[in-house]
This record gives structure tokens, C-alpha cells and sequence, in this order.
């Protein structure tokens, strides 16, 4: 499965829980909400992953925590917030090129509209 089929199932399944669910909920709900929700739609889901970071040739365990990491392949960070900003947005994009993966997503349950909520990011080409 590459990074753009996990994203169709990433999405549709955000969009059912926060239709379920609505905003407002604490993001670790939603964490393993999706989480669960997208293990039953058989994906590999490790959650709040510690990934070191290297800099200056040294390796740091303290590097980042990633809210969710799926097969390996797609990283997403969550939020629940009236709207998210600039950083929030890089964040990710800076997720994406310490751990070398292509796709992200930014996903903020707070929005009254999911579709909202979604920021695609690409490191390089998919």
C-alpha cells in the first residue's frame, strides 16, 4: 500500500469520527479513536512514537514524539483547535524531513467541518 492509498483511508476515516464525535474533544481522544478506527480498516498504526533526531553528527533520543506513525510510511499529527497557524504547518513539514518519510498530515479535530481540518503535506514528490 503506498502513501497516497493510506491517505484516502487516513481521511475518510477522520471524517467519520469527527462526524460521530464532533469538535471539541481533547486531542488524545481522537488519537486513539483514529487509531483504533484505522487498525480495523487494517492499517499499522504505532502511536506517540519517540523519534530521535541527529544534528551535528550526534544522535538525540529527545528528538520528537510523533502522534501517530502509519505503516511506517505516512506521519500525522493531531490537534484540536479553534484553527491551526503557521507552525502548527511546519511542524509537520519538519516531521516529515527528520524522519525521511513523503507524506504528512496535519489533522485538527476542532474545526466545525473536518475537510477543514486537513493539511496535506508532501516532503519531496510522492
Amino acid at each position: 500500500m503506498d502513501e497516497n492509498e493510506i491517505g484516502r483511508i487516513l481521511v475518510d476515516a477522520a471524517i467519520y469520527i469527527h462526524r460521530s464525535l464532533g469538535p471539541g474533544l481533547m486531542e488524545s481522544v481522537y488519537e486513539a479513536v483514529l487509531a483504533r478506527e484505522l487498525t480495523k480498516r487494517g492499517l499499522d498504526i504505532e502511536r506517540q512514537v519517540q523519534v530521535p533526531i541527529k544534528f551535528d553528527g550526534e544522535l538525540y533520543e529527545e528528538g520528537f514524539r510523533a502522534d501517530l506513525i502509519i505503516n511506517k510510511k505516512v506521519i500525522v499529527e493531531l490537534k484540536s483547535v479553534e484553527k491551526v497557524n503557521a507552525s502548527h504547518k511546519k511542524q509537520t513539514l519538519t516531521y516529515l524531513r527528520l524522519t525521511g518519510m513523503k507524506l504528512g498530515f496535519l489533522l485538527n479535530f476542532g474545526e466545525a467541518l473536518m475537510k477543514d481540518g486537513i493539511t496535506r503535506t508532501i516532503n519531496g514528490q510522492l
